[in-house]
C-alpha cells in the first residue's frame, strides 16, 4: 500500500476524509437533485464574495483554474478590445501566453516577483493607451507567495471606466475578497484551493451586465463563458459532461468551510500556519524570500541556508518519507523552495515539519 503524506503545496491540497468519502456516490447529471447541488454551489460562491444576484452570477467551468482564466480572457475581450496585464509572477505571465495563442491584443506590465504591481503604473498605462478596455492581475501569486493589492488596483481601473479581471485562484475562500467593493467584474478561482475541494473545475464570479455583453465574443466552443452560463442558468445543467464526483466533494467542502467559521476562521488558521512556518524555518537559516509586508498566507518561498550542501531532491525525499511534501522554487533569480500551508494543515503539522527539517539539516551536515 502506498504511504500517505500531507501536501504542503498551493493546491491540489490535502482534503478531509469526509470530502473524499462523498465522491463514492455516482450521480446522473440529469437528476434534479444533482442539478440542485450545482445551483446551491453557485449561490454559496456569491455569498462568499459578498455579492448577490441579479448583479453578479457564478459560472462553473470544467477543467483546472487555467481553463477558467482562458475561458474569461477568450470570452469577454472582443477583437477590437485590448487587455492590460499587471504581472509579477508565472500566473500573470500565463495570461499573456493565453492572449498570444488566442490573438488577443494586450500590453504587459511586468513587475519584479517580490514587488506588488503599482496602481500608479497601471493608471499611467490606462491614461497613455485609450485602446485598453480590460485590466487583469493575480491576487495571490504563488510563484513567490506575494499577496497583491487588488483593491488599490481596482480603484484606478474603475476610475478609468475599464473592466477588471482577477485571478483569485489561490486566495478565494481563504482570504476575504469583497468582489463588488474591489471593483472586480470577473473573478476566477478553482475547486482545489482554499475551499479545499478536489481538482476538476474552476469557477467564475461575473458581473452579470458584463457577462451578457460578452455574447458572441468567445474564441472557443468549450470555453465559451456566456454559453456556459446561459445553459447553467436554466436549471443547473452543464453544457457538457460535468465532473460529478468533484461537484459532490466541493459541496461537502463548502459545508466544512462554514462549520470552521467561514473565510475569517480559515484565513486565521492559514495565517497562523504561515507565521509559525516563517518563524521556525528562519531560526534554521531558511530565509523567507518576501518582505513580511507583502507575504500572503497561502505559500512561502524560502532561500536555502548559506553554504547549504544538499539538493532540493534530497530534502524533498527525506521529508516525503516522513509524511509531508514540499514544492520546488519558482522564482528565477534565487535558489529557493516553497512551502504551502493551506488545506487540512494545522499548526501541529508546521511544528512536525520544523522538527523533520531540523533533523534533516543535522544529517546533511554529517
Amino acid at each position: 500500500m502506498q504511504k500517505q503524506y500531507k501536501l504542503l503545496t498551493p493546491g491540489p491540497l490535502t482534503t478531509t476524509d469526509t470530502v473524499k468519502q462523498v465522491m463514492l456516490f455516482d450521480h446522473c447529471t440529469w437528476d434534479d437533485d444533482y442539478k440542485q447541488i450545482t445551483q446551491s454551489i453557485r449561490a454559496q460562491l456569491l455569498e462568499l464574495a459578498h455579492v448577490s444576484a441579479p448583479d453578479y452570477t457564478a459560472v462553473l467551468m470544467q477543467g483546472s483554474g487555467s481553463f477558467g482564466v482562458e475561458s474569461v480572457l477568450t470570452s469577454v475581450i472582443g477583437p477590437d478590445e485590448k487587455l492590460l496585464i499587471a504581472a509579477n509572477g508565472a500566473y500573470g505571465l500565463r495570461m499573456a501566453e493565453i492572449c498570444r495563442h488566442a490573438g488577443i491584443a494586450f500590453t504587459l506590465y511586468e513587475q519584479d516577483n517580490d514587488k506588488r504591481p503599482d496602481p500608479a503604473v497601471v493608471a499611467d498605462h490606462l491614461a497613455q493607451d485609450p485602446a485598453i478596455t480590460h485590466v487583469s492581475m493575480v491576487h495571490g501569486e504563488t510563484t513567490s507567495g506575494i499577496l497583491n493589492d487588488v483593491a488599490a488596483v481596482g480603484k484606478v481601473v474603475k476610475a478609468a471606466g475599464k473592466i477588471f479581471i482577477v485571478d483569485a485562484m489561490s486566495t478565494f475562500g481563504g482570504v476575504d475578497v469583497p468582489v463588488a467593493d474591489w471593483g472586480i467584474d470577473f473573478l476566477i478561482s478553482s475547486a482545489n484551493k482554499c475551499i479545499q475541494g478536489v481538482p476538476g473545475f474552476s469557477f467564475i464570479l461575473a458581473k452579470r451586465a458584463e457577462l451578457e455583453a460578452s455574447q458572441g465574443k468567445a474564441r472557443s466552443l468549450a470555453l465559451d463563458l456566456y454559453d456556459q452560463w446561459k445553459t447553467m442558468e436554466v436549471d443547473g445543467k452543464w453544457r457538457f459532461t460535468s465532473p460529478t464526483h468533484v461537484i459532490l466533494a466541493f459541496a461537502q467542502a463548502l459545508k466544512e468551510l462554514k462549520a470552521e467559521g467561514g473565510v475569517p476562521a480559515r484565513y486565521a488558521r492559514y495565517d497562523e500556519n504561515q507565521r509559525l512556518l516563517a518563524e521556525n524555518l528562519s531560526v534554521m537559516g531558511f530565509r523567507p524570500y518576501l518582505d513580511t509586508k507583502v507575504q500572503g498566507p497561502i505559500i512561502t518561498t524560502f532561500r536555502y541556508p548559506e553554504g547549504a550542501k544538499f539538493t532540493f531532491r534530497q530534502m524533498y525525499d527525506y521529508i516525503k518519507e516522513r509524511g509531508y511534501v514540499l514544492y520546488p522554487g519558482k522564482v528565477m533569480e534565487a535558489e529557493t523552495f516553497r512551502v504551502g500551508n493551506i488545506g487540512e494543515i494545522y499548526p501541529g503539522d508546521i511544528l512536525k515539519l520544523s522538527a523533520i527539517l531540523a533533523d534533516f539539516l543535522k544529517e546533511a551536515a554529517g
